[in-house]
C-alpha cells in the first residue's frame, strides 16, 4: 500500500495530538486481556511518533493516561504503569537518535515514585533534542488543568502581581501545562469514539478533528499518514468565511 500524498512542509500540522482510544476493545475481540492490546499499542506509539519525525512534525501530544483513568481495576493501572515504565528505558535511545525531545504533562506526582525516576531521567536526557517534542499526557485532565490556572491566575491577583483586567487568553494559556506550545493542529482520535475525553479542552478550541474507527494497535504509519493528508485537504477559516482566506 502506498504512503497518501501528505501536504507540502508549510501546509503540515505543526502540533498533531492524539487521544489513543481501542486498545482494550481490540484486545477484547480476540479474547485476550486487556493488557494484551496496551502491550500491541506500544507498538503503535512507536511507529507514529517515528513517522511524525520524519514528516516534520514540530509537535506530537500523546493522551497516555488520564485522571479518570486511576478508576479502572488495579491490575489494569499497575500495568500500565509497569508498561510505561518499560517503553521509557526502552526508547531513550531511540529519541535520542532521532532528535526528540520528551515532555510530560498532567499530575506527574501521582505517578509511581519508580515511573517518575525514570520520565524524569528521560526528559533530561533529551531537553537538548529540537527536531521534535513529544509530549505524554499523564495523570492529565483538561479541567483540572484549567482549574490549576484559574487557581494560579488567582493567587497572582491577590498578591498584586496582576490586575484582574490583565487576565486574557494569552495569560490563561501562559498558565496551563502546554505553556511555550503551540496549539494543535490536528487531533485525533482512534477507537470510533466522537468525543474529547477531557484532552486539551482549551489547546484544541480550533484544532482540526479526526476521528476513525480504528482501534490504536490498527493505527499505524499509512493511517497517521491519512490523517495528515486529509488535514491538508481542509480550509481553516478561524471565523473568516472562505473567499476570505482564500484572498488572503
Amino acid at each position: 500500500m502506498s504512503d497518501p500524498e501528505i501536504p507540502s512542509a508549510s501546509a503540515l500540522p505543526v502540533h498533531v495530538a492524539i487521544i489513543m482510544d481501542g486498545n482494550g476493545r481490540w484486545a477484547g475481540k480476540r479474547h485476550q486481556p486487556r493488557l494484551f492490546g496496551h502491550r500491541a499499542g506500544v507498538k503503535s506509539v512507536r511507529t507514529v511518533v517515528e513517522t511524525a519525525r520524519e514528516i516534520g512534525i514540530r509537535y506530537l501530544t500523546l493522551y497516555a493516561f488520564s485522571t479518570e483513568n486511576w478508576k479502572r481495576p488495579a491490575h489494569e493501572v499497575s500495568g500500565l504503569m509497569a508498561l510505561l515504565k518499560k517503553y521509557l528505558q526502552a526508547e531513550v535511545d531511540n529519541l535520542l537518535e532521532n532528535d526528540i525531545r520528551l515532555q510530560c504533562i498532567g499530575q506527574q506526582h501521582k505517578l509511581p515514585a519508580e515511573v517518575t525516576r525514570v520520565l524524569e531521567r528521560v526528559k533530561q536526557a533529551t531537553a537538548h533534542c529540537r527536531a521534535m517534542t513529544m509530549t505524554l499526557a499523564l495523570s492529565y485532565g483538561g479541567r483540572v488543568e484549567i482549574v490549576d490556572a484559574v487557581r494560579t491566575i488567582a493567587g497572582r491577583c491577590r498578591n498584586g502581581e496582576i490586575r484582574q483586567d490583565d487576565i486574557d487568553e494569552a495569560m490563561i494559556s501562559a498558565h496551563l501545562y502546554t505553556a511555550g506550545q503551540p496549539d494543535p493542529d490536528l487531533l485525533i482520535r482512534t477507537g470510533g469514539e466522537m468525543r474529547f475525553s477531557n484532552f486539551l479542552l482549551w489547546q484544541a478550541s480550533y484544532a482540526e478533528l479526526y476521528f476513525t474507527e480504528l482501534m490504536w494497535p490498527e493505527f499505524g504509519r499509512h493511517e497517521f499518514l491519512e490523517a495528515v493528508a486529509e488535514y491538508g485537504r481542509r480550509q481553516r477559516r478561524f471565523g473568516q468565511t472562505g473567499a476570505q482566506v482564500a484572498s488572503s
